[in-house]
């Protein structure tokens, strides 16, 4: 949703990618992912939801490490950091629902409540939420600690509506797609501010992601197409290394890189 334009500096040093359509396709598969990845592990090999989150809180925390210490914005590093948060705010939402017995209500309005809190707490710090001009930690920590929450966010608000209420997977994924496209349609009429319109679009496309992913996966008769989530999973992730490897061309050709 937001523009490509800045300053040269904020260009240069700007440590996430431009917000491009390429951007758009790489979340939506990271997001997909992040819900097949997690019953992959914890279902299909029986790791159970704990032992997963563990072993991926573990991987998240490596792969930010070198995010963090990247001088600039590197697509392999940025969109492994992605898959691997995808997969932890699928895992901190499942954790509380199905270990603890949270209600999916109860969940969606705690990382709501997380997620504005982070925003507040982000703008009072550096006065913009802006994702062209994350080129300080501090920046860079919130950045990723609005991810994070809106991931476990999407997770809990789209099987809210598609579970919970009934709507089932194809009817919660068009309902989130029509909202997104309400967002940019408002952002392209200037109704909506491009800052408000990345972050809720950021929102929504972690619920449409994961009601895609659900309706590729689950059996036939729980209202999905029984695919499988291995295979859903790989597929995912080799159009993510594919985007990546464009990506990456790009950037050294000197081509904004999304």
């Amino acid at each position: 949703m937001e523009t490509t334009q800045g300053s040269n500096f904020g260009t240069l040093v700007n440590r996430v990618p431009e917000v491009t359509l390429v951007f758009w396709i790489l979340k939506i598969l990271a997001t997909t992912v992040g819900e097949t990845a997690a019953d992959v592990l914890s279902t299909t090999f029986k790791l159970g939801t704990v032992v997963t989150s563990y072993v991926m809180a573990v991987l998240l925390l490596i792969s930010l490490v070198f995010q963090l210490r990247a001088k600039r914005y590197v697509p392999k590093i940025y969109w492994i950091v992605v898959v691997f948060i995808s997969v932890v705010g699928t895992l901190i939402s499942d954790n509380l629902v199905d270990n603890l017995g949270v209600s999916l209500t109860t969940t969606t309005l705690i990382f709501a409540v997380a997620l504005v809190a982070v925003f507040v707490f982000w703008y009072l710090s550096e006065r913009t939420l802006s994702v062209h001009t994350i080129y300080t930690l501090g920046r860079e920590l919130f950045y990723w600690a609005a991810i994070l929450f809106t991931f476990s966010l999407g997770t809990s608000g789209g099987d809210l509506l598609s579970e919970s209420l009934g709507l089932g997977y194809p009817l919660a994924a068009l309902i989130f797609a029509a909202a997104i496209a309400v967002i940019y349609l408002a952002y392209r009429v200037k109704l909506m501010n491009e800052i408000l319109a990345f972050w809720l679009a950021y929102i929504l496309t972690r619920p449409l992601g994961a009601s895609m992913g659900d309706l590729l996966t689950q059996e036939k008769d729980a209202g999905g197409l029984g695919m499988g989530t291995i295979p859903v999973s790989v597929v995912c992730l080799l159009g993510i290394v594919g985007g990546v490897i464009y990506l990456s061309r790009q950037e050294k050709k000197g081509v904004p890189a999304g």
